[in-house]
């Protein structure tokens, strides 16, 4: 049964909007205070803040308030389980690095899941105070105006997105694969946080996304978003679902050659 209808999906939107904007408050007043501590985790280019720990904290003080029952994962906080059925999947702050250096491209990210599938998603960006939702099966909104990807026709025409990981290895790897997208596409970006690319494939902002690497939390929301706005999202070339092996979004159009072009990569 959809959470949608088993769960008020609108009432789990309403309650996500609201622990997402309010650790969005927290994480834009402390941007305007100066650089935040940093301290590494898996390595020198894997940062966290006092402000990741604090974000997801305020996400799970909004969302335990009103239902103490239900299961957290949480980048920073871990996995706790619940009893209701429902799992809170949290990015408390999706693109730290960015956050870190002042450069005004990072999310809070916020779903709800039931039996490993997301039906609620959240991703609210504190610098441009818009926040994209999407309920699954309803459609996807930006601010509570609805979306509808749009993009060009062809894949040399599209603005395409990707990011790169912490880990040195990976990084190089994933820099290989770029150099061999760009030859195929109208440019590449890298905003520095997946949720935020996946909204902005739903927003028509960017032509297409892809990126290894990625976490649960890092696109469980963002991947609902693109999904319910009418993006084609997948995995890969044989069209498996989004993983941490890979994760594509793209306007429908380009779909089928971005996937035979990174997928076969």
């Amino acid at each position: 049964m959809s959470l949608a209808h088993a769960e008020g999906g609108a009432a789990l939107l309403e309650l996500a909007v609201r622990a997402a904007r309010t650790a969005g408050d927290l994480l834009r007043e402390g941007a305007a205070s100066g650089p935040p501590e940093v301290r590494t985790k898996s390595s020198p280019t894997d940062l966290v803040t006092a402000f990741d720990r604090a974000s997801e904290e305020r996400v799970v003080e909004v969302l335990t308030a009103a239902r103490p029952d239900d299961g957290i994962l949480g980048e920073e906080g871990g996995e706790r389980p619940g009893r209701s059925g429902v799992r809170w999947v949290i990015d408390p702050l999706d693109g730290t690095a960015n956050f870190v250096s002042g450069y005004p491209a990072y999310v809070v990210s916020v779903a709800a899941e039931r039996d490993g599938r997301t039906e609620v998603g959240v991703v609210h960006d504190p610098s441009r105070r818009e926040t994209f939702t999407a309920i699954r099966g309803h459609g996807a909104a930006r601010d509570g105006r609805p979306l509808s990807v749009s993009g060009p026709d062809r894949l040399e025409q599209a603005l395409v997105s990707t990011g790169f990981s912490s880990d040195p290895a990976a990084r190089a790897r994933q820099a290989a694969l770029a150099a061999h997208v760009v030859r195929h596409v109208r440019d590449i970006r890298s905003s520095g946080s997946a949720a935020l690319d996946l909204c902005w494939v739903a927003a028509g902002r960017l032509g297409a996304y892809y990126e290894s690497g990625t976490r649960l939390w890092d696109r469980a929301a963002g991947v609902l978003i693109a999904e319910e706005a009418g993006a084609w999202v997948g995995g890969g070339a044989a069209g498996e679902p989004p993983g941490d092996a890979m994760t594509i979004a793209s306007a429908p159009q380009v779909a089928h050659a971005l996937r035979a072009l990174v997928g076969h990569a």
